[in-house]
């Protein structure tokens, strides 16, 4: 990863810092209130959700009848699909204490693949409310994407980006392909939410304040051990900076301990699992279980899920030689490589291509390729910052409809049922 001259980046941050300040001062005094940054986001925000409503409501409309719901349905119950109705099932009846069976010996799907961050938080707002699942679920999802953008705009503005470009990139962050998730009953909201601010954090440094961010993340998706990496990442970096960059002994603690307690964290639901239902497979079997109609039933193999799914999706799909999609995936991942080290994306500094790679490997390692990847590539996030950096008002208008484009497409591919679907989102 790049390096960078510390005591020049410091200089440009503090006197970022201060002109933020500055600006904060001025607009208390004399600036209305709707052209505070935070309104700004929040007005994007707020927006981009009207459109994906539009989105949203205009396919629950043509849905004919399926195994959730009827036809047309509801906003709410249009919202309450897919994961959606297996953390509902987590929050109404929590984890099978024994694991089912497809076949007497191979583990189906079943809860113990949806952590309990989510429906926790759900289950309290419904306490509280008194609001039914699916209306509560989809309040939780729409609050924490509403703060995930807030907290994602300081975080483009800590790296360095101006405010129009920070601005510009919570747009894109707002309208992207996979943001109907921010008003869908998933955790990836609730998720976001913590990574944004982990990532805040870690770029400042507050590595005390991580610890509890980051128990809650392990709770919520799993990815802890991908977090892991980038915190091990962090700590060598700043280690062999030492000098021009001093990395004082309690930092040095802090940071090394942060690295193994999010290692620990990310492996702690696996863990639970297992002795939940006397198998310390059982988390992975269940994990297996959503890949076995690809390519059947298989053991956990890092890293080969990815290349038996180049194969399948080749031979199977599209009806050419399999060795073609193992080139096409080895090409793909060259290329990505490469694009953490272009000039647009180095403009984020050290720590968010840190957490990119990271996150890039972990997915590499244990997802097998399918219609939830695009959902589960949103925590590539801070890559829109890169995105953002151009100031063309033409780029940035094309940059918007494309988004919004893809997000149609989204939700036709993956969201919506047709019939027998297997593109889940």
């Amino acid at each position: 990863m790049r390096g960078s001259a510390a005591p020049a980046r410091a200089e440009s941050v503090a006197l970022s810092d201060a002109d933020d300040a500055a600006d904060g001062t001025l607009a208390s005094r004399s600036r209305p209130w709707w052209t505070l940054w935070w309104v700004r986001v929040l007005a994007v925000y707020l927006a981009a959700r009207a459109v994906t409503t539009v989105i949203l409501l205009g396919f629950a409309a043509g849905e004919g009848n399926n195994a959730w719901t009827s036809a047309a349905p509801d906003f709410f119950s249009f919202a309450n699909l897919w994961d959606g109705r297996w953390y509902e099932i987590v929050a109404g009846y929590g984890y099978p204490a024994t694991l089912p069976t497809s076949d007497g010996v191979h583990v189906s799907e079943n809860a113990w693949a949806f952590m309990p961050g989510f429906p926790g938080v759900v289950d309290a707002v419904m306490f509280v409310t008194r609001l039914p699942w699916p209306a509560a679920a989809v309040l939780v999802s729409f609050l924490a994407g509403a703060g995930a953008a807030v907290v994602f705009h300081l975080l483009m503005r800590r790296v360095g980006l101006s405010a129009s470009q920070s601005l510009f990139a919570v747009v894109l962050f707002c309208v992207a392909p996979v943001s109907p998730l921010f008003q869908v009953a998933y955790a990836e909201s609730l998720y976001i939410l913590l990574l944004v601010t982990a990532l805040l954090l870690l770029v400042e440094r507050r590595y005390g304040w991580l610890f509890p961010v980051v128990l809650a993340m392990a709770f919520t998706r799993p990815s802890g051990l991908a977090f892991a990496l980038a915190v091990a990442m962090h700590v060598v970096y700043r280690w062999v900076r030492r000098r021009s960059d001093p990395f004082p002994i309690r930092e040095r603690v802090l940071s090394v301990a942060l690295t193994v307690f999010s290692g620990v964290a990310g492996l702690a639901w696996p863990a639970i699992a297992g002795i939940a239902t006397g198998s310390w497979t059982a988390y992975t079997d269940t994990e297996l279980a959503w890949r076995a109609p690809y390519i059947g039933f298989t053991q956990l193999i890092p890293f080969a899920a990815w290349f038996q799914g180049a194969d399948w999706w080749a031979s199977a799909m599209l009806g050419i030689p399999g060795w073609i999609g193992v080139v096409a995936l080895v090409v793909l991942i060259a290329s990505f490589s490469i694009l953490l080290f272009s000039p647009p994306v180095r403009r984020l500094g050290v720590d968010l291509r840190f957490w990119v790679a990271a996150y890039s490997l972990y997915l590499l390692a244990v997802f097998f390729p399918q219609s939830s990847t695009f959902r589960l590539l949103m925590p590539l996030f801070p890559l829109l910052g890169a995105l953002a950096l151009p100031r063309s008002r033409l780029y940035r208008a094309g940059m918007v409809v494309l988004f919004i484009a893809l997000q149609v497409g989204w939700v036709a591919i993956c969201w919506r049922i047709d019939g027998y679907d297997w593109s889940p989102p």
